[in-house]
């Protein structure tokens, strides 16, 4: 169930004062509306508005469809109540229903990166709310229904679908439902159930039950191996009391009458009534291997503890974020609209709503990200009785849910842009919410194309471990790990996870390589201090040398390493093996996203504490070909505390040096400096200085330092919303990549995916 429910300081873990206080606080509400596109000058609203709005509404005007294209229209939703069936609150009317409609939209955005608008319709009359909704087609891409009783939900949302051409979604329906059948999916697995043959029990027959019933018959379940109970027992054929068109429609013929009689023997229970609706002794009577999903709002008809008490076999799932297994709408209704309005979709139909809810069975069978455990989803997560439903903060859910959609949406026609990529946009959809994964588009394509052996050193460690597996299983190429293959494969067992095939495993103290390593490195080392023995003692036992020594002699094509020790001792390792391009400074490169502002390139953070002319020259260089490699034009600023000579000082020689190196040497990407931050940053500011050679602002930031880059580049993700991928280090003659200590799963991959491009881009 949608767990925005009804405060429960038992559940909730709030208090009254705090929700009151979150609402009120700053700007009061949830939701603003913010430009995307710059309205500076009188030239930008000429442009944006008259005269220049003219021309896109004729284009409109001649082709309705290029709404789509010239408006927000595409990427907006309406969230409309009468506020008729608030959360469990009931009717509160359709003001004291708008913090929970603004919460709508707000979820909308934060999962799906949907736009959305609450609007709260003060009418009861179904006619009337009909003629409010049905004329409001041309400024949206879709309509979330939310809150509103039955059965008129079920009149409103007919009527809508058949008057609008855009999707129509009841979520308190369809939501509930969605996240209930892929639950109900992998339960079945695990049992070993025929979804056909699997008996169900549902308890309520109001909107999301009579959902549930009609979306698990479109699955392939028997309509006569479901029994529907309301508050006066079971829907049978021939009852009248009570009865009404949408609950007959769910009547079979049955000789029970009782919830309690309906139980008897069956596999599977749906409750969408009240609390303690079921009692053990029915849990009790049910088949072995019972699965129950009391999914009532705040309390369940049964909690997880008391169905275990006496059916210790039975799979439990509830409406509570506090139990496993929760049913929360948010895992759908996000999702499902973003891969309906991708392909424009007419309707949200039963083939969409499926491919949802398997979608979502299918993604809760697969390894689960440490972000889900950060984001309160619990550590040791894996496929099991008390976890078959993905949890609500799986940043892969829109990466899988809403292709999935999209491409049923397709299969059934109902789609009139159909999407030709499907995998390049299940992935431009995760760069929609991590800036990361946008930045890293181009890498991991030229990656994808061209699939590297990537040497992880530290192939023991769980994180490292589960790194490489997203390794194959992306399509980047053959993961190396570094490590006794007993104690992997112990860590992959625990893990729950199978080991892919194409994953090597190399025991550094037991390879047929090590002489041959022990040789090249003494030859390298002799003159360093180094015995023979000393030689082969670090590539018996320095992971760090034996991967650098795989790849400096051709055995792997880059490594990443530097979870479990410190950058510099990880990277004192690595050149013990691998050297620095002659000519060329080795530095640390941070790449800094923002939303607003873009990719920004932060050099040097990781090896040189005070760089003279010549090395910041150098680093300028090595920066500006990093960006361009990744798909940007190179605009350079040195920084420093001066403008241009204003004020002056000695600290800024080396600055101004460097670029007069550059001035002498005629490099073919735009610089200059010395400059403040916010003078390479701000358009406004660097107007004073006419004479800057910089034509836009600058994407590569060249420190003075290492303990001021270390303060811009560690500083700026904590005050702002950007986010860090890095240091990545630029400068050395084989890709090797050093993840940070501590790292996690995704920051590994994205490092060992550097490591691959820096062999592609080297080939």
């Amino acid at each position: 169930m949608d767990d925005a429910r009804a405060p429960d300081t038992r559940t909730a873990r709030i208090t009254a004062e705090e929700a009151l206080a979150l609402h009120a606080e700053g700007k009061p509400g949830k939701l603003e509306i913010r430009l995307t596109k710059p309205l500076t000058t009188a030239r930008d609203l000429s442009l944006a508005y008259s005269p220049g709005v003219a021309e896109p509404c004729l284009h409109i005007h001649r082709d309705p469809s290029l709404a789509y294209d010239y408006t927000a229209k595409g990427n907006m939703v309406a969230v409309i109540s009468n506020g008729t069936a608030v959360l469990g609150l009931g009717n509160l009317g359709a003001l004291a229903g708008k913090p929970v409609m603004e919460g709508k939209a707000a979820l909308f955005k934060r999962f799906a990166d949907v736009d959305s608008i609450d609007l709260c319709v003060s009418t009861e009359d179904v006619d009337e709310f009909v003629n409010s909704v049905r004329y409001l087609g041309p400024s949206f891409g879709g309509i979330n229904l939310e809150d509103i009783k039955a059965p008129e939900c079920f009149v409103i949302e007919q009527r809508l679908r058949e008057l609008m051409d855009i999707p129509v979604f009841h979520d308190d329906q369809h939501g509930t439902a969605i996240v209930a059948a892929a639950g109900l999916i992998n339960a079945c697995h695990l049992t070993g159930r025929e979804l056909k043959d699997t008996r169900l029990v549902i308890n309520g027959a109001g909107s999301a039950a009579i959902a549930c019933a009609e979306l698990v018959k479109a699955m392939g379940m028997r309509p006569e191996n479901i029994l529907m109970c309301d508050t006066k027992g079971v829907l049978y054929r021939g009852r009248t009391e009570g009865m009404n068109q949408w609950k007959s429609a769910h009547a079979v013929s049955t000789d029970r009458r009782t919830l309690s009689q309906a139980l008897e023997g069956a596999d599977a229970f749906f409750g969408l009534s009240v609390k303690g609706a079921v009692t053990p002794a029915m849990v009790a009577s049910m088949a072995k291997n019972p699965i129950i999903f009391a999914m009532a709002n705040p309390d369940p008809e049964i909690t997880p503890d008391e169905a275990r008490a006496v059916r210790p076999d039975v799979i439990v799932a509830t409406g509570r974020s506090d139990y496993p297994n929760q049913v929360n709408n948010v895992l759908g209704f996000p999702f499902i609209f973003r891969g309906a309005l991708d392909v424009r979709a007419s309707t949200i139909n039963e083939a969409m709503k499926i491919a949802a809810a398997e979608a979502l069975a299918m993604l809760a069978r697969e390894d689960v990200p440490e972000e889900v455990a950060g984001a309160g989803g619990g550590a040791g997560l894996r496929f099991g009785p008390d976890y078959i439903i993905p949890h609500a903060f799986d940043p892969r859910l829109i990466s899988h849910v809403s292709p999935a959609v999209a491409k049923a949406a397709m299969d059934s026609g109902v789609a009139r842009k159909p999407i030709l990529d499907m995998q390049r946009y299940a992935r431009g959809l995760a760069g929609r919410l991590d800036a990361g994964m946008a930045a890293l588009e181009a890498v991991t394509e030229r990656v994808r194309a061209n699939p590297q052996k990537v040497v992880f050193a530290e192939g023991e460690e769980e994180k490292v471990i589960r790194a490489a597996i997203a390794f194959r299983n992306a399509g980047y190429g053959t993961p190396v790990l570094v490590g006794r293959e007993e104690r992997v494969r112990e860590t992959v067992a625990a893990l729950g996870i199978p080991l892919p095939e194409g994953i090597e495993i190399h025991n550094a103290r037991l390879s047929d390589s090590n002489l041959r390593y022990a040789e090249w490195l003494y030859a390298r080392q002799q003159r360093q201090g180094l015995l023979f023995r000393d030689c082969q003692r670090l590539v018996n036992q320095d992971r760090n040398v034996f991967a650098a020594c795989m790849v400096a002699l051709g055995d792997a094509d880059a490594m990443v390493s530097g979870v479990t020790r410190s950058f510099s001792v990880t990277l004192e390792g690595v050149t013990r093996a691998v050297d620095a391009i002659p000519g060329r400074a080795l530095f640390g490169l941070t790449v800094l996203l923002s939303r607003t502002a873009g990719t920004t390139l932060i050099a040097d953070t990781a090896i040189h504490e005070r760089p003279d002319a010549e090395t910041l020259a150098q680093i300028a260089k090595g920066a500006a070909a990093a960006a361009s490699r990744m798909g940007l034009e190179p605009r350079v600023a040195f920084l420093s505390f001066s403008n241009f000579g204003d004020p002056g000082g000695t600290i800024v020689s080396p600055v101004r040096e460097a670029v007069k190196l550059l001035d002498e040497r005629g490099v073919d990407f735009e610089y200059d400096g010395e400059m403040g931050a916010d003078v390479a940053l701000d358009p406004q500011l660097r107007a004073l200085y006419p004479f800057c050679r910089l034509s836009g602002p600058a994407n590569v930031l060249v420190m003075p330092g290492l303990h001021a880059a270390h303060i811009l580049s560690k500083a700026v993700p904590r005050l702002t919303s950007a986010t860090t991928l890095g240091p990545i280090l630029v400068g050395l003659e084989h890709p090797v990549q050093i993840a940070s200590m501590g790292a996690s799963v995704n920051q590994i991959l994205d490092m060992a995916c550097f490591a691959a491009h820096g062999a592609v881009m080297k080939d």
